[in-house]
């Protein structure tokens, strides 16, 4: 085969003849062969790379986004490069650059804070971003995700339709977690609005850990009066709160109601199912990977913004109070 049939086989399949590819896919099993993406690079074609930078891949949180936001890009013909910054802005930052050193197509990200020298590097390189899983109006970057103070508010609303104003509050920190503080002010507009009763002691952090959100939530179920029902950041938070309920012998959601954020994966499985607010992490994941690709591959790079709208999934862990009078 000439050179250029087998440079066209690889970058635009769609226009070499299937017998031909195959022959050619045949050659390169057998010699082993390789191309040389920063070779190409140099000479200012696309290494057909996108990087992605996650605050954890300890927990279920962001796996579901992140393999629909690799299947979308994989369909069109590019790949994945992820590393993760522990909910470290200025790791996050030393991680952009070592993307950008190995000449990565586009940078994607979770969330909307970052650092100034984040945003900084982005514009003097010009390079296409995106934030995946946050969504609001004045985004600097584009986005693809869920307003997280509308499932803040929805959370705090189904537990008011319920009929509860004793509402604890388990979150994990929001330093450097837009996600976690979105949601938090969210709950708090519409529970202030309500009158829920908010006290001191029923507010608990804990990271995205079970054991420390059941630590978290048995001191709080330890005050001498206990709330009726617990907001939890995340679904993770939630499962530890529900542990930690029937660790002190109360039934859920008879003596207390518990809704999480997020609708992971097992949340429908665990006894009683997870009342929580969904996230549609495989909608944001698989329309970011298109839209980015698009974006990238676009003469013209227009600003996007699109909003996946969070719903709330009603289960087993909460229910209306009962009036005793």
């Amino acid at each position: 085969m000439s050179a250029s049939t087998v440079s066209r086989s690889f970058n635009h399949p769609e226009l070499v003849n299937p017998a031909t590819r195959r022959k050619i896919q045949r050659a390169v099993e057998k010699l082993g062969y390789i191309r040389n993406r920063a070779a190409q690079s140099i000479h200012g074609r696309r290494s057909a790379t996108v990087g992605l930078v996650v605050p954890t891949i300890n927990h279920a949180i962001f796996s579901e986004v992140i393999q629909a936001f690799s299947d979308a890009i994989d369909r069109a013909g590019f790949t994945l490069l992820i590393a993760s910054h522990g909910y470290n802005l200025d790791r996050e930052y030393d991680m952009i650059r070592k993307l950008l050193e190995h000449r990565v197509d586009g940078v994607a990200f979770i969330g909307l804070e970052h650092s100034e020298a984040t945003f900084n590097l982005i514009e003097q390189q010009a390079i296409p971003a995106l934030a995946i899983w946050n969504y609001t109006e004045t985004s600097p970057v584009p986005c693809v995700g869920a307003s997280n103070t509308h499932a803040g508010e929805l959370a705090a609303q189904h537990l008011i339709d319920m009929g509860h104003r004793q509402i604890g509050l388990i979150f994990p920190g929001t330093d450097g977690n837009d996600r976690a503080y979105d949601r938090r002010q969210g709950a708090l507009m519409v529970l202030q609005a309500s009158g829920a009763d908010l006290r001191e002691g029923w507010n608990a952090t804990a990271p995205y850990s079970i054991a420390q959100a059941k630590a978290a939530t048995l001191h709080v179920l330890g005050q001498a009066a206990r709330p009726t029902a617990l907001l939890c950041g995340n679904d993770v938070l939630a499962q530890g709160a529900l542990y930690a309920a029937h660790g002190c012998g109360l039934r859920v959601p008879e003596d207390l109601s518990i809704i999480g954020i997020g609708d992971f994966k097992g949340s429908a499985d665990i006894e009683p199912g997870l009342t929580t607010i969904a996230i549609p992490a495989s909608d944001i994941g698989q329309l970011a990977g298109e839209r980015f690709v698009d974006y990238i591959t676009s003469d013209n790079r227009d600003m996007f913004r699109v909003s996946c709208p969070p719903v709330t999934v009603m289960r087993g862990t909460t229910a209306r109070i009962v009036s005793l009078v």
